[in-house]
């Protein structure tokens, strides 16, 4: 190969929010969260609220595991940020579980 090809890989495919919505929503439901429209719930508390944007989703995940949380918020763009999503979901679900 020569190195004036200008062939760089494959383009990503475009990230599109609806169906990005359904996945996540599936996701954390498989984490035995309780949907309660687009919040979720673990044991009658909080802990993902998602709303569509646009173009992108908005999602807020409690800090810790309370009544009224603080939140942090994500703004889920690509696929790879609704990976970091789910995976921080995981991590902190785990955190609360040794926490209790």
């Amino acid at each position: 190969m020569s190195n004036d090809d200008s062939f760089s890989g494959f383009a990503a495919p475009p990230f599109n929010a609806d169906s990005a919505l359904v996945a996540l929503k599936r996701a954390l439901r498989d984490m035995k969260l309780a949907e309660r429209g687009n919040a979720y719930e673990l044991r009658g508390k909080r802990v993902v609220e998602l709303a569509l944007d646009s173009a992108a989703i908005q999602a807020k995940l409690a800090r810790r595991l309370m009544l009224t949380p603080e939140w942090d918020r994500m703004t889920v763009k690509t696929a790879a940020d609704q990976r970091k999503l789910i995976d921080e979901v995981k991590k902190r679900l785990a955190r609360w579980e040794t926490e209790e």
